[in-house]
């Protein structure tokens, strides 16, 4: 399995990350906002968590690919070219009738408030994940976003089973919210079944709280869970107060550091791109959470999606001297 090759190996496929779900429009509140109702002027922009974690890869140097679907509409002329500028290989992207998804969110320092109009994002096909793509990643990501609606929940549960028989790495952010995914029990159920396979965890606590109804008391309550459910390495992010890891020889926790925050939108997609970034140097859990901690910071500093591209060393600054394996 990917997981305990070296480094070089784990770089050996054509695309180091093939993300799947969303890719959709943000209207983001040009002020800070507590609810939609405050609100009065929004800003256009690319968003989605799975785009956004392949987009942020690709500015780390990361080979990436990315499945979704969007409208036949300008909002969709203006995805297919925002994502295509950093190098994503957007075959695998289908246009469709319905207009491109939108959502309506507030601009947040803590977490952000939205509305979700879906009409194209749902639609991904199994037709859209060839044989040849999945042995051609070595990390196969997905949301619980992507994951809540038909057809996409279908063909992406067979896809992520698919590519975990070619030896894929599993991925996953769990990123529940009701008003997305109404039946609790059965996003449970689906989540269970993707850890079984090996998969890389990330949950926030208001994730966690939002998926199972209970308070979540300790962090290492969620670790353990995930952990009994299968997954190979857990993280659960805890808002301004940082992280905590654990793949299964115990849980360490990362604080956050002090930041002006400009933008909470995205801010966990950062954080997942540089973690991942780290998992396919070699680094050991928490150097992930560092780097991606590092990632994380320079996203909730910039309003809007981040631009440009970034040098891997910045993420690996407070990395430990020795070197990955």
């Amino acid at each position: 399995m990917i997981d305990h090759l070296s480094a070089s190996a784990r770089r050996g496929r054509p695309y180091d990350l093939l993300a799947v779900g969303e890719l959709l429009i943000d209207m983001i509140s040009t002020d800070f906002a507590e609810s939609l109702d405050e609100v009065h002027h929004f800003k256009r922009l690319q968003g989605g968590s799975p785009a956004n974690l392949c987009l942020n890869m690709a500015r780390l140097g990361n080979r990436t690919a990315l499945v979704a679907t969007i409208g036949q509409d300008n909002m969709g002329d203006l995805l297919w070219r925002q994502v295509q500028q950093l190098g994503v290989d957007c075959s695998y992207l289908r246009r469709v009738a319905e207009p491109t998804t939108l959502i309506l969110v507030t601009r947040s320092r803590q977490v952000s408030n939205f509305e979700a109009y879906r009409m194209a994002d749902p639609l991904i096909t199994s037709e859209q994940f060839p044989e040849s793509l999945l042995a051609n990643a070595t990390i196969f990501h997905t949301t619980c976003f992507g994951l809540s609606r038909d057809p996409a929940q279908t063909a992406i549960m067979k896809a992520a089973a698919q590519a975990h028989q070619q030896g894929c790495q599993l991925s996953i952010d769990i990123n529940y919210a009701s008003k997305i995914w109404p039946d609790r029990t059965q996003a449970q159920a689906l989540v269970a079944q993707y850890c079984t396979w090996g998969t890389l965890v990330k949950i926030s606590e208001v994730d966690w709280e939002r998926l199972y109804d209970i308070p979540l008391d300790e962090p290492q309550q969620a670790t353990a869970h995930f952990l009994n459910l299968g997954a190979k390495q857990v993280c659960v992010t805890l808002g301004d107060q940082g992280c905590v890891v654990d793949d299964g020889s115990g849980a360490q926790f990362l604080p956050a550091r002090p930041i002006s925050v400009k933008d909470t939108t995205g801010a966990g997609d950062a954080f997942w791109s540089g973690y991942l970034t780290a998992w396919l140097d070699g680094h050991t859990p928490l150097d992930c959470a560092k780097a991606g901690r590092r990632m994380a910071e320079e996203k909730l500093q910039h309003f809007g999606p981040l631009s440009g591209s970034f040098s891997v060393e910045l993420i690996y600054e407070d990395l430990h001297p020795s070197k990955p394996d």
